[in-house]
């Protein structure tokens, strides 16, 4: 699965908002040395930075297009092209980072806990995941994935089982001092009608689905996925849609 920095970045304010939110929440405490896991075009990174002035942070991601747009925005910072399923950490870190990356990662029974583990005393995790599986935008994919003539093309399931708030509490409370975890849903108003929904989710969720198909068999994806849109995304009054986004949060402290 490959990734565009240029199409994720459409959207970068509604995109960049839960980090920020995230990174706020963070409690206070001395912060030396941070990374963002999975930190894209750099936007969460920024903001991480913003935040922690004095400290040395880096990032990682898979995809070397999202660590070339992220080295060009903050040339002065260090980038890695590097799974986080795969990462080796050389050192402690005061704050890990993971923005809207762990629901690609498999194995969260696994991973929550050593990613504590990479922790300073007192140190902070933060993570943000989508929580939309069930929002029309994806039940739909799934849906003509499923049903379309690309369908053992696509294959079975492209994104990873998601678990509950209560999941993730009890999980990292055998580990940390403190776990907050939150749900907030966000009503992004896109102008642009339907198309907009196509356009956000073409940068993210739409990926797996379409990686695998050829140029013909994507626009005939992205024909039937858009007039699903139109049904589930009503235009407003105002001329633009609303797409709910549920997201998850937590924040936990070693």
């Amino acid at each position: 699965m490959t990734w565009s920095a240029k199409q994720y970045s459409a959207f970068e304010n509604e995109r960049t908002r839960p980090v920020r939110d995230l990174v706020g929440a963070i409690a206070q405490h001395e912060v030396r040395v941070a990374i963002d896991l999975g930190c894209g075009p750099g936007n969460s990174t920024e903001v991480l930075a913003e935040r922690y002035p004095d400290a040395v942070v880096s990032g990682i991601d898979s995809s070397e297009d999202m660590v070339a747009a992220a080295n060009k925005r903050l040339p002065s910072m260090q980038f890695e092209v590097s799974d986080i399923a795969g990462w080796k950490p050389t050192k402690q870190y005061d704050v890990i980072l993971a923005n809207a990356s762990l629901q690609w990662v498999p194995d969260h029974e696994r991973l929550y806990p050593f990613l504590v583990k990479q922790l300073a005393p007192g140190g902070s995790l933060a993570i943000q995941t989508p929580d939309n599986l069930e929002e029309p935008a994806h039940r739909m994919a799934r849906k003509i994935a499923a049903n379309g003539p690309w369908a053992n093309k696509i294959g079975g399931q492209l994104h990873p089982p998601r678990h509950s708030a209560d999941y993730y509490y009890d999980l990292l409370s055998h580990h940390c001092s403190k776990v907050d975890v939150w749900r907030t849903t966000y009503y992004h108003p896109l102008a642009g009608g339907a198309q907009a929904v196509v356009e956000w989710f073409k940068g993210s969720a739409l990926r797996p689905y379409l990686g695998p198909l050829d140029d013909a068999e994507k626009a005939a994806f992205l024909a039937q996925y858009l007039a699903a849109m139109k049904e589930a995304y009503p235009v407003s009054a105002h001329g633009k849609v609303l797409l709910p986004f549920p997201r998850l949060f937590i924040v936990a402290s070693r």
